[in-house]
């Protein structure tokens, strides 16, 4: 009996510890891991015309192509949108991205980037150590938080496999999204086409038609 006990009991921690191994491994690869890569470009954006016309939770919407835009990015974090609004639903899930000497320093400046609320923020030790990516001005210039909006299902499959650390490549439209329902209800979202603008109206509204993971 002592023995079949024993055995049990062996059993059970290398249950335990498989799952802790588990555990561990997806929460590394749901979450990703924080690096630096350099000699990423800023991103290009050309004049676009054109737009989509979609039906989506009871409105009709017009996607209406503000630039073509063109961004290699490092992630620097990423966050869902599970909800049942109609902003949700176009776009679950915003992408922050860096580039420059803020992707090529994100390794040893400790920056704590985060996202709520379709914005993202980010903090550091102190203005001392942002100087080689050009201070508090350079941050705003070479990172961005990206509102993904997936043209079609391949894409947001590719969308929902970026992780933290991924160095990547979105092809798609900076746009203008109106949005009006039956009911007199309407939706309004407008990309940012600059990257130096910060708070409300800052971020970019991307329609994306390709995903490229690039290293």
């Amino acid at each position: 009996m002592k023995d079949a006990y024993s055995q049990r009991k062996g059993l059970q921690r290398m249950f335990l510890l498989a799952l802790v191994l588990f555990i561990v491994l997806f929460f590394y690869a749901h979450q990703g891991r924080r690096r630096a890569v350099p000699n990423i470009p800023d991103p290009v954006q050309t004049e676009a015309s054109g737009q989509e016309q979609i039906e989506l939770d009871g409105y009709q919407i017009t996607i209406q192509y503000l630039y073509q835009y063109d961004i290699c990015g490092l992630v620097v974090s990423t966050h869902n949108y599970p909800g049942s609004g109609i902003g949700d639903k176009l776009a679950p899930r915003d992408i922050a991205l860096a580039w420059g000497s803020v992707a090529a320093y994100n390794d040893s400046i400790d920056f704590h980037w985060r996202q709520s609320g379709r914005w993202y923020s980010w903090q550091a030790a102190s203005y001392a150590v942002l100087e080689p990516v050009g201070g508090v001005e350079g941050v705003t210039l070479q990172s961005s938080n990206n509102h993904v909006i997936p043209a079609d299902k391949t894409v947001k499959k590719a969308v929902k496999q970026i992780r933290t650390g991924d160095y990547i490549r979105l092809t798609g439209y900076l746009v203008r999204i109106d949005g009006t329902r039956s009911d007199g209800s309407t939706f309004l979202w407008q990309s940012s086409t600059v990257r130096s603008d910060t708070g409300a109206g800052s971020c970019e509204v991307v329609y994306v038609t390709g995903v490229e993971w690039l290293d």
